[in-house]
């Protein structure tokens, strides 16, 4: 059996003991009925892993004995930044998952011209802490011991000034059909921040204040993807060209 993966916010040191509530316990101990003395994996985004073994299960908690750390650090050396307008439905949840799997590093959900979403007040928390928990179920997945970062949904205008002041992004793209610079043209980088806009894209004007605050137009290929297909093959491109991939 696979050993299960587990994040936690909590502390994690060799030989403390800890107590997991909460959908973690359930998981464990309803899902995959787990028994003490079997060993899981913990993690908080802190760096590295470690061995734990349960020492008590119940329904709603479960007990474990922190009994190694391990330095395994399975990240990229490129650090990506996905810049996306919100969808519609489950694609935005499979944009966090996949962009997650694929070594995305920070993503940050925009509200454009065309965006149809409409997030504000308590359901724009919800929704931002439901993006987060399936970022974290990613890296329990695809075994990231590194969370990446969900910015609460701003707008592009707003983003676009705060970015000038405060990214440092070595190679700056957004996503534009019409170009015909391809990825493989770009010089290898440690940091990319890529802007990508909802179902429809980005318009004219904001692909312009984009390309005015330093971003470069790029084209993937001469068939048009959809939202959720982009990102995730223009991440996987620059994970082979420059990362860990491939």
């Amino acid at each position: 059996m696979r050993i299960p993966r587990i994040f936690t916010e909590l502390s994690l040191s060799c030989d403390s003991s800890l107590d997991l509530d909460g959908s973690a316990a359930r998981h464990l101990s309803s899902a995959l009925r787990m028994k003490v003395g079997q060993e899981i994996t913990l993690f908080n985004g802190q760096g590295g892993e470690y061995a734990a073994t349960l020492t008590e299960v119940c329904k709603n908690k479960v007990s474990v004995k922190v009994v190694e750390y391990r330095d395994i650090n399975r990240e990229s050396a490129l650090k990506i930044h996905l810049v996306i307008g919100v969808s519609r439905g489950e694609r935005m949840d499979l944009i966090v998952q996949k962009a997650t799997e694929l070594g995305a590093t920070e993503i940050t959900p925009l509200f454009t011209e065309r965006t149809e979403v409409k997030l504000n007040g308590e359901r724009l928390e919800k929704k931002v802490r439901h993006w987060q928990q399936i970022a974290i179920s990613a890296c329990e997945q695809c075994q990231r011991n590194s969370v990446p970062v969900i910015n609460s949904p701003i707008s592009l205008d707003q983003w676009l000034h705060l970015s000038n002041k405060s990214v440092v992004d070595e190679l700056k793209l957004v996503l534009h059909h019409r170009t015909v610079k391809r990825l493989n043209e770009h010089q290898a980088v440690n940091n990319i921040c890529l802007l990508v806009g909802p179902e429809g894209g980005l318009n004219e004007g904001e692909i312009a204040a984009a390309i005015k605050k330093g971003f470069q137009p790029l084209a993937l290929g001469p068939r048009v993807l959809r939202t959720e297909t982009a990102p995730l093959a223009a991440i996987s491109i620059m994970q082979s060209l420059w990362g860990d991939m491939g």
